[in-house]
């Protein structure tokens, strides 16, 4: 190389901000510019003919050894795979470490690996902006998992009182209005017994009487809306296979709906506000078929694993004209977010597999905590 040539690449090497220095086929150091011994607390002549790593690269960064045959600064001229890291540190001559992000390539001269050269800076700060983002992201999705939960929870404490009051009012309905109607079916009766010889008065009782029979049943139905008793008397699974066999028969034979429903012995009906939220939940989910599917077939499967540690795998699936996903993403599709909200509260998960004329599959996994019997 020419003097002149050498000169400027001297220049060149000492003027940069990076630390570079060159190794030969022993590892041992050949030349190393101002920025690099700067940084590394080193003079010049401390470094040139020492083995590198083991003057600055001989530990991890939590002090476990770092064995030569490991590095990938020798692999450079060892096995000829130039390497660019940053997860590793370097060692200053006082005994201290900084993260390094390094690059080693091979030298090489007619053809022939000479040894490696390398460079080097110091991201302390980048790391610990790093650190600092990260810490803010923890932070932040803390908080927003604990505004979250806040959120849930409230939504369950007004869903439970919601269901309270739904509960109060089918009893109030029951025992006042029920009962009313029951005396007002009674006296009609009485009073078409006392006017056999009115015709037209006994055609009016017996009128009444139908819209009596009509306004109970009426308001059966309402009770039932409000707070199916069943659910209350006969326990989850039965209230499950009741409401399944109303879609049935509301269904007319328009659609083909079956039911498969096992349980495992030995577990037992979750009550309480689990047991409302699966019946919701179902309800929800038949309630979509009936309005939004237009199927000709649905499949209602609901299934309970074996104690200690039951599961319930509820699943409603159709052939109907299906829903793109933007649509189930909607934040205006309540029900969807409610079905989602009421199994997330209590631990389960509820997913939607739909596409337009593809159908829809509806599934609630939930586990059954202490629903298992010894």
């Amino acid at each position: 190389m020419l003097p002149a040539t050498a000169d400027r690449l001297t220049l060149l090497l000492e003027s940069t901000g990076d630390g570079i220095f060159g190794i030969d086929m022993d590892g041992c150091c050949t030349f190393i510019n101002r920025a690099a011994a700067q940084t590394l607390g080193f003079s010049t002549d401390m470094v040139l003919g020492r083995n590198m790593h083991a003057l600055i690269h001989y530990a991890h960064g939590d002090g476990r050894h770092y064995p030569e045959c490991d590095c990938p600064i020798f692999n450079a001229f060892r096995q000829g795979l130039p390497c660019r890291i940053d997860d590793e540190v370097l060692w200053r001559a006082d005994g201290s470490s900084f993260p390094a992000e390094y690059s080693s390539y091979p030298i090489l001269e007619h053809g022939q690996v000479r040894g490696a050269v390398v460079t080097f800076v110091d991201i302390s700060q980048r790391k610990q902006a790093e650190a600092l983002l990260k810490r803010t992201n923890d932070a932040l999705e803390q908080r927003v998992a604990e505004r979250t939960q806040q959120l849930r929870e409230l939504a369950n404490h007004l869903e439970t009182v919601r269901e309270s009051e739904r509960k109060r009012i089918a009893r109030e309905i029951h025992d006042e209005l029920g009962s009313l109607l029951v005396a007002l079916k009674m006296d009609t009766h009485w009073l078409g017994r006392r006017l056999v010889e009115r015709p037209e008065l006994v055609a009016k009782c017996q009128g009444m009487g139908r819209l009596i029979d009509t306004a109970v049943d009426n308001v059966g139905r309402i009770i039932t809306d409000l707070r199916p008793s069943i659910l209350d008397h006969q326990g989850l699974w039965a209230a499950l296979e009741w409401q399944a066999q109303e879609f049935i028969d509301a269904s007319a034979g328009e659609i083909d709906a079956t039911l498969q429903l096992h349980v495992a012995a030995g577990v037992d009906a979750p009550d309480g506000g689990l047991a409302i939220a699966v019946f919701r939940i179902f309800q929800e989910m038949l309630s979509n078929v009936a309005r939004h599917a237009r199927a000709r077939s649905v499949r209602m499967r609901i299934h309970v694993d074996d104690p200690p540690d039951p599961v319930l795998y509820l699943e409603v699936r159709d052939d109907g004209v299906g829903a793109a996903a933007a649509a189930l993403a909607d934040p205006q599709s309540f029900g969807v977010i409610g079905m989602r909200e009421r199994a997330g509260h209590f631990g389960g998960r509820l997913t939607i597999d739909s596409a337009p004329g593809q159908g829809t599959r509806a599934r609630l996994v939930l586990p059954l905590a202490g629903a298992g019997a010894p």
